[in-house]
């Protein structure tokens, strides 16, 4: 029997270890030490009270039952949208791939403003649920529902429809056809799209902060209350280890299901899979799915459209106009322009240290069992869900003690942008390099192929497409990342969610009118960047 493992582990590990040690490990544990030992000796006597008090308690259980309900209704909007825009070609079925991912992108600040405009004192909707879990909710499923979209979507496209359609001459029944056939090839990808949605809501700050109040407080919103507000070091150091502890546990035990779920499987190109809807009932279904995803995630959006178009003097394009002047030149220290070609660079580079670090990490985590490749794939992970504010201390704190004073580099926002968008590219690739047919593998060596040709030539055009879809979410996170971009952008270089935030800073309506039309750029940027991403995984070169 031919091994699995192409290429060793050390090998395939050490650039990603490398990059998760010098730009997460060590920021994180340089403030955390400063927190929890300020004179150089360990005091658990402040840890110990923060973790003992009752308001601790409670934080910890809403920031928990909130994020599995977050999950489960996305998966539950996403699944059904996930499984149309993969099986069935329909007007607009790219437009609407592109247009879920936008949410995903949006600063909390503007996605708040969105909803109050809907569900405030005086929304559009006439239903006041402002302040409340509703609107919490509501909000995490706007947000995330393209995750499911698009690493469900990303794999359910490819799975081949003929293995389905044989069960089904078998005389099985559709339901039955799905679960014995179909639901063992995609709960890989369905556990990766779940496990970044929980991270997100687990680690919720903005939404929370802008619907919820402080009466709906999670660890994440704490540890800022902490930091930032009453300046108590020792409490937040202590709250983001609560937090990073609880989302280890949660990957460990993620990394084994995942592993236990993989199988191996057939697979298509993404571009012959898709169908016409071929009978009355099929129709209905897709339009009812698309009305259903129009109308949670079309909302808020048209909604941020709007307030982009009111004017003083009516609806019109003035707030773009004076968007460009110089009012808001004024407000952003450099041209609104420069923001954008900002964020599309930082976009960029981002997304070229994400993809060949994920792809390695990816082979690390689905070639290699065990707990060391376990410990892996959470250590990978933790970046979502550790607070924007401990890293961005961190990276001021100790990134000045390199050779090379990195605080000061523009390379360090795209850093920090593909330490959180590395996750999705590794969620994107693993399913896929798992369910690859070992026998190819076997086939290749066996006609002389070396491992790492074998690689080249069998594992890599097969998963061309998650990388795509991986390339997508990073260079879309990254556009949108804004906590920790706050700390550490430098006043004359800033990105479109930080010019937004700074206009929203400014008093009057002017000032939000511009701030709501750099949100329609910003949304338009990440649309014809999803479209664009979305037509090369759409045309590549499939597996057989």
């Amino acid at each position: 029997m031919v091994s699995r493992r192409p290429l060793t582990t050390v090998a395939l590990a050490a650039l990603p270890l490398a990059f998760i040690g010098l730009f997460f490990v060590w920021p994180v544990a340089s403030i955390l030490v400063r927190g929890l030992a300020p004179g150089g000796a360990l005091d658990l006597s402040v840890p110990l009270q923060v973790l003992t008090r009752p308001e601790t308690l409670e934080v910890a259980w809403f920031t928990f039952w909130q994020a599995v309900v977050s999950t489960l209704l996305t998966l539950a909007l996403g699944l059904p949208g996930a499984y149309v825009l993969a099986r069935f070609d329909f007007p607009g079925r790219r437009l609407l791939n592109a247009v879920a991912l936008v949410p995903f992108v949006l600063p909390t600040v503007v996605v708040g403003a969105a909803f109050l405009a809907l569900i405030g004192p005086k929304g559009a909707l006439g239903v006041r649920l402002d302040h409340t879990i509703w609107a919490i909710l509501a909000a995490h499923v706007f947000y995330n529902c393209a995750v499911v979209l698009r690493l469900v979507g990303g794999v359910w496209a490819q799975l081949d429809p003929r293995t389905e359609e044989a069960a089904r001459v078998l005389g099985a029944s559709r339901w039955r056809a799905f679960r014995e056939v179909t639901w063992p090839l995609l709960r890989p990808a369905v556990l990766s799209a779940a496990s970044i949605v929980f991270l997100f809501t687990f680690t919720s700050f903005g939404v929370i902060l802008i619907l919820g109040g402080y009466g709906y407080s999670t660890i994440e919103l704490a540890v800022y209350r902490a930091a930032a507000v009453l300046l108590d070091l020792p409490a937040a150091a202590t709250l983001a280890l609560l937090q990073l502890a609880f989302l280890a546990v949660l990957l460990v035990v993620y990394a084994r299901l995942q592993g236990n779920a993989a199988v191996g499987q057939r697979l298509t190109a993404a571009r012959v899979t898709a169908r016409r809807p071929r009978s009355r009932q099929e129709w209905t279904f897709v339009g009812a799915t698309i009305a259903l995803l129009a109308l949670v995630l079309g909302l808020p959006l048209a909604a941020l459209v709007e307030r982009a178009l009111a004017g003083a003097n009516g609806y019109g394009l003035d707030n773009f106009s004076a968007l460009f002047g110089e009012s808001a030149r004024g407000a952003l220290f450099v041209p609104p322009i420069d923001a954008i070609r900002n964020s599309l660079a930082f976009a960029a580079a981002a997304t070229a240290i994400c993809l060949p670090l994920g792809l390695l990490a990816a082979a690390v985590i689905a070639y290699h069992r065990g707990r060391l490749a376990t410990g892996f794939d959470a250590l990978l992970m933790l970046p979502l869900g550790t607070s924007a504010v401990i890293v961005g201390f961190g990276f001021l704190v100790s990134l000045g003690q390199l050779p090379i004073d990195l605080r000061t580099s523009p390379l360090l926002i795209p850093i920090a942008h593909a330490l959180v968008a590395l996750p999705f590219v590794i969620r994107a690739t693993v399913p896929l390099l798992r369910s690859i047919d070992h026998r190819l593998r076997e086939a290749a060596a066996v006609l002389g192929a070396s491992p790492a040709r074998t690689w080249r030539m069998v594992d890599l055009p097969m998963v061309g497409r998650a990388l795509l879809v991986g390339g997508s979410f990073a260079f879309a996170v990254s556009l949108g990342e804004f906590g920790a971009t706050l700390f550490i952008v430098r006043p004359d270089a800033p990105t479109m969610p930080i010019a937004i935030y700074r206009l929203l800073s400014q008093p009057g309506a002017l000032a939000f009118g511009q701030a709501m039309a750099m949100a329609t750029v910003l949304m338009a940027v990440t649309a014809i960047a999803a479209l664009a991403f979305d037509r090369l995984r759409t045309t590549s070169v499939g597996s057989t």
